[in-house]
């Protein structure tokens, strides 16, 4: 079970709890959207003082967090973490520490973690030995050098990036064949919905980001199959499988 190193977002709605306007504004994530579809607090007259108080906060804390701007993969860039937005720092179980990443709470986080966890388990393993930056998630959007290469999408909390500091963007052969191959069954098990920066024109080695834009229906079947395999006994990240298998190699590349 994945676990925040930070209070959940529920506790922004604790003042207007049970109040349609606000529960509409933070529980279906009104913050975890593009700009484009958040929601505007003027948009009918209020009575509630106490109401209109609170949705005032709401809306404050919207814009220090968003900042209407996509990622390369649309996902809206935010400026904060652990502060009430929809990007959240998190454990990876089963590394040392355990380490954390921080990336896009719910269906997202599942997926991203889930690679992060086989990589370590079956390529090499992450923080072993004081590593510095064995991985990383989150950037703020104003280390976005480019908003149209695939990296810029940290900033969305939608990017891990494998060892940042030893697989550079631009640089090939990082890994070997046989690395490869499960690097191959890794993004088969997210059907897609996960690219790996070693395909891109200009390689990335380290980056593995979301390739599908908000809304699509498959993250939460791809997440929702992740989590059952967390929770039955010889599935999931850290149990090993013959990749050679045809069955698993035509997986594979079912999404080269």
């Amino acid at each position: 079970m994945l676990r925040h190193t930070a209070p959940t977002r529920r506790h922004a709605l604790t003042a207007v709890a049970g109040v349609t306007a606000a529960a509409s504004l933070g529980s279906t994530g009104f913050l975890a959207t593009p700009a484009a579809a958040a929601p505007s607090i003027q948009s009918q007259p209020l009575k509630d003082d106490g109401l209109k108080a609170a949705l005032r906060r709401l809306e404050a804390r919207r814009r220090r967090i968003l900042t209407g701007r996509p990622s390369a993969n649309g996902w809206e860039m935010e400026k904060e973490i652990d502060t009430g937005g929809s990007i959240w720092t998190c454990e990876i179980e089963g590394t040392r520490g355990p380490l954390t990443v921080a990336v896009r709470a719910g269906d997202v986080e599942t997926i991203l973690i889930h690679v992060i966890r086989r990589f370590h388990y079956e390529i090499d393993s992450l923080g072993a030995q004081g590593e510095p930056k064995p991985v990383e998630g989150w950037v703020p959007p104003s280390d976005v050098r480019d908003s149209r290469l695939p990296e810029s999408s940290q900033a969305s909390g939608t990017v891990v990036v494998i060892r940042p500091d030893s697989y550079p963007p631009g640089a090939r052969g990082a890994f070997t064949a046989a690395q490869q191959l499960i690097i191959r069954d890794i993004l088969a098990d997210t059907e897609g919905l996960v690219r790996w920066g070693g395909d891109d024109r200009r390689p990335y080695e380290g980056l593995f980001y979301l390739a599908v834009r908000p809304g699509d229906p498959r993250l939460v079947s791809v997440a929702a199959k992740i989590r059952s395999w967390d929770e039955t006994p010889g599935r999931g990240a850290g149990v090993l499988v013959d990749m050679t298998q045809p069955s698993r190699r035509r997986r594979a590349t079912r999404y080269q």
